[in-house]
């Protein structure tokens, strides 16, 4: 789908009034700047990486373009039990107007239901960029045992970046982390995306003056 066809490009959640800021997580270059030293760096990826941690990313990728596809920010997630998906979700928040709905949260709550337990002991979760305070103590809160990500987030990220939830030991629970995996593919998505939304939204400014103006 071309980017003029999407939600946000005409009256969607993503079609800012005003330009995106160095506020928003990733509106700048910074994002794809620290994940590409990221890739880089021979110690960035952390914890036990195997091929399958890449098939299984390469699906929480194909979740985050969906989220691209309604015009939501690109982030996705699957989670994994005993070598099989068992639940999936992308990005939500601007098209369900609601402030949690993270991809991790989403695909916590989808594997909770398809288990048939809170406590989501043996599973995985592969999300696109690093988790942030509210997913990764839902993921203390739902006893994983493992989380798998992409892109780190500067700004944002809770398991490693800003913060070590997973390994505080004034916690409950703790769970072991692999950072970086596709880390470029990762980043590139969420920076693409929001280039092509920043280009939109000029586009529309440009519009409404013109309009303003009457000349159209």
């Amino acid at each position: 789908m071309d980017m003029a066809d999407k939600p946000f490009a005409t009256d969607g959640p993503f079609a800012p009034d005003e330009p995106l800021t160095a506020d928003e997580p990733f509106a700048t270059d910074e994002l794809l700047a620290a994940n590409e030293a990221f890739a880089t760096d021979e110690s960035s990826v952390t914890g036990k990486l195997s091929t399958t941690d890449e098939s299984f990313m390469r699906l929480a990728l194909a979740q985050a373009s969906l989220a691209a596809s309604i015009g939501e920010a690109p982030i996705g997630a699957v989670v994994v039990h005993d070598g099989a998906v068992v639940a999936s979700g992308y990005n939500r928040r601007e098209i369900d107007a609601d402030p949690s709905a993270h991809a991790e949260l989403i695909a916590l709550r989808e594997a909770a239901r398809a288990l048939g337990r809170w406590r989501l002991s043996g599973c995985t979760v592969y999300v696109t960029l690093e988790p942030c305070l509210m997913c990764a103590g839902l993921m203390v809160q739902s006893r994983i045992d493992r989380c798998v990500y992409g892109a780190i987030d500067p700004k944002g990220g809770a398991l490693g970046t800003l913060y070590q939830v997973n390994a505080d030991e004034r916690l409950n629970h703790s769970f072991t982390v692999t950072a970086g995996v596709l880390a470029e593919e990762c980043s590139e998505l969420l920076s693409g995306f929001f280039a092509d939304l920043r280009v939109l939204s000029k586009q529309r400014r440009y519009a409404d003056k013109q309009e303003a103006e009457g000349c159209l």
